[in-house]
C-alpha cells in the first residue's frame, strides 16, 4: 500500500502535523466507518466518514463520525440550500478521483465545499480516510478543517 496519497500530499501542503493508520479493508463490511475504527480499536465517534452530496448543482462534502448518520435537512440548511441528497457512487468517485472506501476530504481533484459535524472540535484528533482503502489520517480536527478550507456545523444524527 502506497502512503503517499493525494489526500497525504494536501495535509503536507497545508504543513499539517498528522499520523498514517492502516487497517485490513473489507469491501463486504456493513459499514466501511465502523469497520475501520474497529479495526484501529478507536472509538466509532472518532473515526469519521467522508459523504459525496449534491444540492442543486453543486457538490459537496460531508464529513460526519462513522457512528451517525448525515441529515440531510440540517446540511441544507447549513449551506442555505433547499434540499441535498447523496450523490451517487459513480459520480462521487469521478469528482473525488477516489474509490469508495478511500474517499478523503483531503486532496480531491477539485476542491469542493467540505462541512464537517461540529462533534469534530470536541476530540483531540479525528481520523479521517486517507485516499486509499485501508489508510487513514489522524490529525488534530481544526489542522483537519483549515486543510479541507471546511466550515463547522451540526450536520449528524443518531
Amino acid at each position: 500500500m502506497s502512503k503517499r496519497t493525494p489526500a497525504t500530499a494536501a495535509m503536507d501542503k497545508a504543513k499539517k502535523p498528522f499520523d498514517l493508520l492502516e487497517y485490513h479493508y473489507d469491501p463486504d463490511a456493513p459499514s466501511i466507518g465502523l469497520h475501520a475504527a474497529q479495526s484501529l480499536g478507536l472509538p466509532p465517534s472518532q473515526v469519521f466518514k467522508t459523504l459525496m452530496v449534491t444540492a442543486g448543482d453543486e457538490a459537496m462534502i460531508a464529513v460526519v463520525p462513522s457512528d451517525h448518520e448525515l441529515n440531510l435537512k440540517a446540511l441544507a440548511h447549513a449551506t442555505d440550500k433547499k434540499s441535498v441528497q447523496m450523490m451517487a457512487v459513480a459520480d462521487a468517485e469521478r469528482l473525488s478521483g477516489f474509490k469508495v472506501g478511500g474517499i478523503s476530504p483531503l486532496g480531491q481533484k477539485k476542491r469542493l465545499r467540505t462541512i464537517f459535524d461540529q462533534s469534530a472540535l470536541l476530540l483531540p484528533f479525528i481520523v479521517v480516510n486517507g485516499g486509499q482503502r485501508g489508510l487513514q489520517i489522524k490529525a488534530a480536527p481544526l489542522d483537519l478543517i483549515d486543510a479541507t478550507g471546511a466550515i463547522v456545523a451540526a450536520i449528524a444524527s443518531k
